[in-house]
């Protein structure tokens, strides 16, 4: 089945809450219709940051377009995933129109859309969120407000428990931790930078509340990322596992963007006993730790990541698209991660020098710190490079290039050279 202008078929949609809870009907469609369609390979794909349905079928419909031509004798069938996301209206997407971004203009205000989705994804935090964006537009001096602000962020993320973390590793630091003014004066910083890479060089201290829309962006994605780990493991991993026992011929193919990348890759560890039927990840700009997969963590030799050997239960390989020009994955992942666990201030210092750190994010550099991880660049991966199994990082920097501060080319993934990526890795010819 096809939704309304979608450029696909058969394509079907899977609605899950933020506990995992799938829609029964739409899974029950699925499952009852993918083999009267003569589907061999299905593409699952999860969005990152998003704020409506539309935005992401339009984001499907965008990238799903060009696979058609691409294989054109193979029997493939699409999923959209569907999850409690969001993102905030000042992230520019390349190639999507406004009408479908609600782009807002850059700012250390909070504008009226990105106050809406944050509603929509809080609904029981109304009261902090208006208190927030007050703060926002306030700006009052002094110690107060600032802390005031740290602690709503803080309630609007929940309260960080381990299992949270990307690594098993107990108690991993996160930004809520810290001292509110600092960690705004670091964002203010690491803001400045970006948006002004050429200015004379020489120590300025930040006004902290230049910074404090990020604090707030980081506290909305910390609980997106949370979100995205339960969906993926409570939620599409046995729906993996049910089609694989309603349509065991199927090949599966999960895809994810961002937090979408965590989702898909949370899925492994949702699968049943005994399910082959994933013969392929694809991340695109993963929004999550770089040592998820690690056997060791380089800083803690006797803890592992979270999702240590699950690339083994893919019947193919994990492949991880990555590129430098993705700010919100270089810059504000490791500096959010870091920041509470920092003694020491990183005002002043080459952030380079955090983005090859502990804390780093798969869409930036990668799988790290698993033995035999391939790396190519996207014109050898798409020349029949791309190894069988096995983890395999792609520097996709020659297409993912484009956007603006503060989130860079993170969304920058409407490529027909991405699609063929996620074709190349299942073996769907």
């Amino acid at each position: 089945m096809a939704e309304p202008g979608m450029s696909v078929t058969p394509y079907w949609e899977l609605t899950f809450d933020a506990d995992g809870d799938v829609d029964g009907p739409e899974r029950d469609r699925l499952l009852a219709q993918v083999t009267d369609h003569g589907v061999r390979d299905l593409i699952v794909f999860a969005h990152g940051w998003n704020n409506d349905r539309s935005g992401a079928t339009a984001l499907y419909r965008h990238f799903f377009a060009p696979v058609p031509k691409l294989a054109p004798k193979a029997r493939i069938g699409y999923v959209g995933v569907i999850w409690p996301s969001m993102r905030f209206c000042d992230e520019p997407i390349p190639d999507f129109p406004r009408s479908v971004t609600a782009t807002a203009a850059p700012g250390p205000a909070l504008d009226e859309d990105t106050r809406r989705a944050l509603l929509a994804a809080f609904p029981d935090q109304a009261a902090a969120v208006g208190r927030l964006a007050g703060l926002l537009d306030e700006r009052p001096g002094g110690d107060e407000g600032l802390a005031e602000f740290g602690r709503l962020a803080r309630q609007l993320a929940g309260v960080p428990q381990p299992s949270a973390a990307d690594t098993s590793q107990p108690g991993e630091p996160s930004v809520f931790g810290a001292d509110t003014a600092a960690a705004c004066a670091e964002f203010a910083a690491a803001l400045g930078g970006l948006t002004s890479p050429g200015a004379p060089e020489g120590f300025t201290l930040p006004n902290p509340w230049e910074g404090a829309k990020e604090l707030l962006r980081q506290a909305a994605y910390y609980a997106m990322k949370r979100r995205a780990g339960t969906v993926g493991e409570h939620g599409l991993g046995p729906v993996v596992g049910q089609l694989a026992r309603a349509a065991a011929g199927v090949r599966v193919h999960l895809v994810g963007h961002s937090f979408g990348g965590r989702l898909v890759s949370f899925a492994l560890r949702g699968l049943p006993a005994g399910v082959r039927t994933v013969k392929s990840v694809t991340l695109l700009q993963g929004a999550f730790s770089h040592y998820a997969f690690a056997t060791r963590l380089p800083q803690d030799r006797d803890t592992a990541g979270a999702l240590k050997d699950r690339q083994h239960l893919i019947d193919g390989p994990l492949v991880c698209c990555h590129s430098h020009f993705d700010a919100a994955l270089g810059t504000f992942y490791p500096l959010a991660s870091r920041l509470a666990g920092d003694s020491s201030s990183l005002l002043g210092l080459d952030l380079a020098a955090v983005l090859g750190a502990e804390w780093g994010a798969m869409g930036h550099d990668g799988v790290q710190a698993v033995a035999g991880t391939a790396a190519l660049d996207l014109a050898a991966a798409l020349n029949g490079a791309l190894p069988a199994s096995g983890c395999v990082n792609v520097d996709a920097a020659a297409v993912v290039r484009r956007g603006g501060p503060p989130a860079g080319a993170h969304s920058d993934i409407l490529h027909p050279e991405l699609a063929r990526v996620v074709l190349a890795a299942g073996r769907i010819t």
